[in-house]
């Protein structure tokens, strides 16, 4: 009598086709997916760095230049993950064959590990690309290189959770874009992106703490300049609880079957 174990074994063939076919896609988009975030970053250094830069001090002992250079990267990644991630699996809802890879032999955790996985290492490229550019305009010093790569990392695959729930919730391309545009983008910037949340009054200081994207900015700006405008272990614990939910809320779609049934 077979077992638990011989019924359900890890599907890595399975995993590893929708991972490359994800990749592929990125493969056939090369200079864009490159060359987009490297104007960006180009274009941020010349509005911030130096029409801006040049006439602010150091903050917390690091030039304005450098210091918002994990922020640019943090912003990337944040659009770059829910993006690849929920086209990633909107587009099979959209076209009907989602329904062909729900019938194969591959457990939903083996299904959002490989569109997960992909999005996340999408992300985590153009990030190293961007960090790559930054410092054509910047000295850049990484202090803590093991846990900026986790950081990056964890972020990474957190937000390709998320973009993936949202793919799965879309109804449209309009809501598609919609999180990322008017809720996401938005708390980057009010999230210590381009300054420290120090800099503010107390008042918006204690506003801004309730803004995720605060820890999540802070804790890998720390593992640049060790420096930070909350504790790492409370960016690290959460990064890891907004990771969790996802995780959460991912286990209930399949649990119950929201919008990939119907």
């Amino acid at each position: 009598m077979s077992t638990a174990a011989d019924i359900r074994r890890f599907n890595r063939y399975g995993v590893l086709a929708i991972y490359r076919f994800e990749l592929a896609r990125f493969r056939r988009t090369l200079w864009q997916s490159l060359a987009t975030p490297v104007l960006t970053t180009s274009l941020y250094f010349v509005v911030f760095g130096a029409a801006i830069g040049s006439r602010m001090g150091a903050v917390d002992g690091v030039t304005y230049g450098s210091f918002i250079v994990p922020g640019l990267i943090m912003l990337s990644v944040f659009t770059e993950s829910l993006n690849n991630a929920s086209f990633g699996i909107y587009l099979p809802r959209f076209t009907g064959t989602i329904y062909e890879v729900l019938s194969a032999p591959v457990s939903a955790f083996e299904m959002v590990l490989a569109y997960v996985g992909a999005a996340a290492t999408k992300s985590v490229i153009v990030g190293f690309v961007i960090l790559a550019t930054a410092n054509f305009f910047v000295p850049v010093h990484i202090l803590h290189p093991l846990w900026m790569i986790a950081f990056l990392v964890l972020v990474a695959s957190t937000f390709s959770l998320f973009g993936f729930i949202l793919g799965i919730w879309a109804k449209g391309f309009e809501q598609l874009q919609f999180i990322p545009m008017l809720v996401i983008a938005p708390l980057t910037f009010l999230g210590g992106a381009f300054y420290s949340i120090d800099m503010l009054p107390p008042g918006w200081r204690t506003v801004s703490l309730f803004n995720p994207i605060v820890y999540l900015v802070s804790g890998f700006r720390w593992s640049f300049y060790a420096t930070s405008d909350v504790g790492v272990g409370i960016s690290l614990a959460m990064t890891l609880a907004f990771f969790a939910t996802c995780l959460a809320l991912v286990w209930w779609i399949f649990r119950t079957g929201y919008r990939l049934k119907s």
